[in-house]
């Protein structure tokens, strides 16, 4: 009798020991993976930011550079984007006009990330809040969002659509592909170097 309480005491210490979620709530291990898949998404989001603060210091100051890659991803947060979406865009947008806050282009398209002023109106802004980096960035992902929409979730394809179509379009998708190219290099010379340090 002993023997089979023993046996019995073992297989349930044993089966504790193996699966401690199986006894909590199928709506806490749920709430338990979403936690985990949240903190793992901010960790890889967060490893992108010294080599995006790198590629934008090649443009403008280490600050603003610090700043604007902070704002790529406190803005991506919770959407379907990751830094490195917004980074590239900002690069391919401004970063021959040192990712300036006043740029504007032949065609009227306003502040770092070059939003029409009609597409600033639509996602609720003033033209002139496109100078304010926080806001233009903001728009830029409502801008990614109606653009994932129109291309049935495929993120590439928003952001080709970000600079409009035909050509033109064509031409931007190659180059944010060597942005991104660029980005990834820096990030992994950094991580295989140990070092997360701002290198021009």
């Amino acid at each position: 009798m002993a023997f089979l309480l023993l046996i019995t005491v073992n297989n349930n210490q044993a089966s504790i020991i193996r699966s401690p979620e199986a006894a909590l709530p199928r709506q806490t291990r749920e709430e338990l993976a979403k936690n985990q898949q949240k903190l793992k998404d901010r960790a890889e989001r967060q490893k992108q930011l010294p080599a995006i603060t790198s590629i934008f210091a090649r443009h403008t100051s280490r600050d603003r550079a610090n700043r604007l890659a902070y704002l790529c991803y406190e803005t991506t947060i919770d959407t379907p984007f990751k830094p490195i979406d917004l980074a590239e865009l900002a690069l391919a947008e401004t970063g021959g006009h040192s990712l300036s806050a006043d740029a504007v282009s032949s065609e009227g398209a306003l502040g770092v990330w070059q939003l029409m002023p009609s597409r600033a109106r639509s996602h609720g802004y003033k033209p002139s809040d496109m100078k304010k980096d926080d806001k233009c960035a903001a728009a830029a992902v409502k801008e990614l969002k109606a653009k994932l929409e129109m291309s049935d979730g495929n993120i590439q394809k928003a952001k080709r659509l970000y600079c409009g179509g035909g050509e033109q379009a064509r031409l931007y998708e190659l180059k944010i592909r060597k942005i991104r190219r660029m980005i990834m290099a820096k990030m992994e010379l950094m991580q295989t170097s140990g070092t997360n340090e701002l290198k021009s």
